[in-house]
Protein backbone atom coordinates (compact mmCIF):
# COMPACT_ATOMS: atom_id res chain seq x y z
CA UNK A 1 0.00 0.00 0.00
CA UNK A 2 1.44 3.08 -1.02
CA UNK A 3 0.33 6.25 -1.25
CA UNK A 4 0.14 8.53 -4.26
CA UNK A 5 1.91 11.66 -4.25
CA UNK A 6 0.22 14.59 -6.42
CA UNK A 7 2.11 17.47 -7.73
CA UNK A 8 1.29 20.57 -9.14
CA UNK A 9 1.10 18.96 -12.66
CA UNK A 10 -1.49 16.49 -11.85
CA UNK A 11 -3.95 19.43 -11.18
CA UNK A 12 -5.07 20.37 -14.89
CA UNK A 13 -5.94 24.26 -15.34
CA UNK A 14 -8.87 23.64 -16.11
CA UNK A 15 -9.56 22.67 -12.88
CA UNK A 16 -7.42 25.33 -11.29
CA UNK A 17 -9.46 27.68 -12.50
CA UNK A 18 -13.07 26.15 -11.91
CA UNK A 19 -11.77 25.69 -8.13
CA UNK A 20 -11.39 29.49 -7.94
CA UNK A 21 -14.67 29.98 -9.66
CA UNK A 22 -16.75 28.23 -6.67
CA UNK A 23 -14.28 29.52 -4.62
CA UNK A 24 -15.35 33.08 -5.83
CA UNK A 25 -19.26 32.72 -6.07
CA UNK A 26 -18.62 31.25 -2.34
CA UNK A 27 -17.45 34.44 -1.13
CA UNK A 28 -19.82 36.69 -3.36
CA UNK A 29 -22.55 34.57 -1.43
CA UNK A 30 -21.72 35.34 2.27
CA UNK A 31 -21.43 39.23 0.66
CA UNK A 32 -24.70 39.24 -0.29
CA UNK A 33 -25.91 37.19 2.78
CA UNK A 34 -24.41 39.49 4.76
CA UNK A 35 -25.84 42.37 2.91
CA UNK A 36 -29.32 41.13 3.47
CA UNK A 37 -28.87 40.14 7.28
CA UNK A 38 -27.73 43.94 7.64
CA UNK A 39 -30.37 45.35 5.35
CA UNK A 40 -33.17 43.57 7.35
CA UNK A 41 -31.77 45.47 10.74
CA UNK A 42 -31.47 48.84 8.92
CA UNK A 43 -34.80 48.79 7.88
CA UNK A 44 -37.00 50.89 10.70
CA UNK A 45 -40.27 50.83 8.95
CA UNK A 46 -40.14 46.78 10.06
CA UNK A 47 -41.27 45.69 13.45
CA UNK A 48 -39.11 43.18 15.74
CA UNK A 49 -41.18 40.49 14.50
CA UNK A 50 -40.69 40.41 10.75
CA UNK A 51 -36.92 41.41 11.16
CA UNK A 52 -37.08 38.06 12.97
CA UNK A 53 -39.20 36.21 10.68
CA UNK A 54 -36.96 37.34 7.95
CA UNK A 55 -33.51 36.39 9.64
CA UNK A 56 -34.63 32.97 10.56
CA UNK A 57 -35.96 32.30 7.48
CA UNK A 58 -32.99 33.63 5.95
CA UNK A 59 -30.65 31.62 8.43
CA UNK A 60 -33.15 28.26 8.22
CA UNK A 61 -33.08 27.96 4.29
CA UNK A 62 -30.35 30.64 2.75
CA UNK A 63 -29.93 30.23 -0.64
CA UNK A 64 -34.25 30.71 -0.76
CA UNK A 65 -34.80 33.39 2.21
CA UNK A 66 -32.26 35.50 -0.21
CA UNK A 67 -33.85 34.78 -3.28
CA UNK A 68 -37.37 35.62 -1.71
CA UNK A 69 -35.84 38.69 -0.02
CA UNK A 70 -34.73 40.12 -3.02
CA UNK A 71 -37.19 39.80 -5.06
CA UNK A 72 -39.74 41.55 -2.43
CA UNK A 73 -37.78 43.93 -0.61
CA UNK A 74 -34.76 44.72 -3.18
CA UNK A 75 -36.27 47.93 -4.17
CA UNK A 76 -35.87 49.12 -0.71
CA UNK A 77 -33.12 47.57 -0.56
CA UNK A 78 -31.48 50.23 -2.60
CA UNK A 79 -33.12 53.24 -1.18
CA UNK A 80 -31.94 52.74 2.33
CA UNK A 81 -28.70 51.75 1.26
CA UNK A 82 -28.50 55.12 -0.73
CA UNK A 83 -30.05 57.32 2.23
CA UNK A 84 -27.25 56.02 4.71
CA UNK A 85 -24.62 57.03 2.15
CA UNK A 86 -25.91 60.11 1.87
CA UNK A 87 -26.36 60.84 5.79
CA UNK A 88 -22.89 59.31 6.18
CA UNK A 89 -21.62 62.17 3.58
CA UNK A 90 -23.42 64.62 5.50
CA UNK A 91 -22.02 63.70 8.76
CA UNK A 92 -18.75 63.59 7.28
CA UNK A 93 -19.05 67.16 5.24
CA UNK A 94 -20.54 68.63 8.86
CA UNK A 95 -17.69 67.35 10.64
CA UNK A 96 -15.05 68.29 7.85
CA UNK A 97 -17.11 72.39 8.31
CA UNK A 98 -16.61 72.36 11.95
CA UNK A 99 -13.19 71.17 11.96
CA UNK A 100 -12.30 74.18 9.52
CA UNK A 101 -14.17 76.64 11.18
CA UNK A 102 -12.40 75.60 14.36
CA UNK A 103 -9.17 75.88 12.86
CA UNK A 104 -9.62 78.90 11.75
CA UNK A 105 -10.81 80.53 15.09
CA UNK A 106 -7.48 78.78 16.65
CA UNK A 107 -5.22 80.48 13.79
CA UNK A 108 -7.13 84.10 14.64
CA UNK A 109 -6.21 83.83 17.72
CA UNK A 110 -2.44 82.72 17.20
CA UNK A 111 -2.51 86.09 14.91
CA UNK A 112 -4.00 88.38 17.73
CA UNK A 113 -1.43 87.57 20.06
CA UNK A 114 1.66 87.73 17.71
CA UNK A 115 0.17 90.98 16.51
CA UNK A 116 -0.12 92.02 19.93
CA UNK A 117 3.25 90.74 21.04
CA UNK A 118 4.85 92.41 18.04
CA UNK A 119 3.08 96.15 18.67
CA UNK A 120 4.59 95.63 22.78
CA UNK A 121 8.14 95.03 21.22
CA UNK A 122 7.79 98.08 19.22
CA UNK A 123 6.61 100.56 21.75
CA UNK A 124 2.41 100.87 21.06
CA UNK A 125 1.42 99.61 24.18
CA UNK A 126 2.28 99.01 27.56
CA UNK A 127 2.86 95.70 29.41
CA UNK A 128 -0.16 95.92 31.49
CA UNK A 129 -2.30 97.24 27.87
CA UNK A 130 -0.96 94.19 26.43
CA UNK A 131 -1.54 91.97 29.36
CA UNK A 132 -5.34 92.82 29.57
CA UNK A 133 -5.58 92.63 25.38
CA UNK A 134 -3.90 89.01 25.63
CA UNK A 135 -6.38 87.82 28.43
CA UNK A 136 -9.35 89.17 26.16
CA UNK A 137 -8.39 87.18 23.19
CA UNK A 138 -7.27 83.73 25.05
CA UNK A 139 -11.18 84.13 26.67
CA UNK A 140 -12.63 84.31 23.09
CA UNK A 141 -13.72 87.87 23.84
CA UNK A 142 -11.44 89.59 21.70
CA UNK A 143 -11.92 91.77 18.62
CA UNK A 144 -13.60 89.77 15.58
CA UNK A 145 -17.04 88.48 15.45
CA UNK A 146 -19.77 87.23 17.74
CA UNK A 147 -19.86 83.77 17.15
CA UNK A 148 -23.72 83.15 18.31
CA UNK A 149 -24.81 86.75 16.51
CA UNK A 150 -22.04 87.30 13.47
CA UNK A 151 -22.26 90.74 14.58
CA UNK A 152 -18.34 92.50 15.21
CA UNK A 153 -17.19 92.69 18.93
CA UNK A 154 -16.03 95.37 20.37
CA UNK A 155 -12.62 95.67 22.23
CA UNK A 156 -12.73 96.34 25.74
CA UNK A 157 -12.31 100.07 26.72
CA UNK A 158 -8.06 101.03 26.19
CA UNK A 159 -7.50 98.20 24.71
CA UNK A 160 -6.01 98.65 21.70
CA UNK A 161 -6.94 96.94 18.56
CA UNK A 162 -4.57 94.29 16.76
CA UNK A 163 -4.85 96.83 13.76
CA UNK A 164 -2.63 99.74 15.46
CA UNK A 165 -3.18 102.40 18.00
Amino acid sequence: MSAQTYLAYDYPLLSAFWTMLVFFLWIMWFVLLFRVIVDVFRDDGMSGWAKAGWTLFVIVVPFLGVLVYLIARGKGMGEREMNQARAQQAAFDSYVRETAQGGAERRSSADELAKLSEMRSRGDISDDEFRRAKELVLSGGGTGTNKATGTAQQPARGVPTSSGR
